[in-house]
């Protein structure tokens, strides 16, 4: 019988230095931050999904820019070919990979864009116009994501270099730092705007 209760009272104190050691709470800081990343996937997907029927609808007023169409095909292609896992997204090298395949389709997208300044009559066709408005709301909603994904890595990186949680993590997780989402190269410079 005492013996019983000193397992009670040893699992009790065990229970409450977990909880008070931060263990728990990064384990859920970490699984915010795996939340947040399948939200960034989940509007990539939404992207790379609407590019196929975009690319149709152009391409039938606009055959002769096949360069232009292949380029958009071959960057989804790309974009859609680098997968991260959770464990990835504590590597710079994994991450920048991923964003530079993205960054290749959203510089293929605007291109495409320019060349559909070319045709008002691609303009004014209703489900070109659908397509891009989806494609606008997609584009903000990959932006949001984002912004979400950079706070709970953020919350989660500071945390497991603060006291107590740094030692629990030490001692007991490992739990390694997430990688932010960062803008694209070249970011930081204004566009070049062309009125030939």
């Amino acid at each position: 019988m005492f013996k019983r209760v000193r397992w009670v009272l040893a699992i009790l104190a065990l229970t409450l230095m977990a909880n008070g050691c931060g263990y728990n709470a990064l384990q859920q800081m970490e699984e915010g931050v795996f939340r947040a990343w399948s939200d960034v996937e989940s509007n990539l997907q939404r992207r790379a999904d609407l590019i196929p029927n975009l690319v149709a609808t152009v391409k039938g007023y606009a055959s002769h820019e096949q360069q232009t169409l292949q380029a958009v095909v071959e960057a989804r292609a790309k974009a859609t070919s680098v997968n991260l896992s959770t464990k990835d997204l504590s590597s710079a090298q994994a991450m920048q990979q991923m964003q530079d395949a993205q960054g290749g389709l959203s510089s293929a997208l605007s291109r495409l864009m320019v060349v559909v300044e070319r045709y008002p009559e691609l303009k004014a066709n209703q489900n070109f116009l659908d397509l891009q408005n989806q494609l606008e709301g997609t584009e903000n909603r990959i932006n949001v994501a984002r912004q979400r994904y950079n706070q709970a890595v953020e919350a989660f990186n500071s945390k497991i270099r603060s006291l107590p949680y740094s030692l629990t993590n030490s001692l007991l997780l490992h739990l390694e730092r997430k990688e932010y989402f960062k803008a694209e190269a070249g970011a930081t410079q204004a566009p070049k705007i062309s009125f030939e």
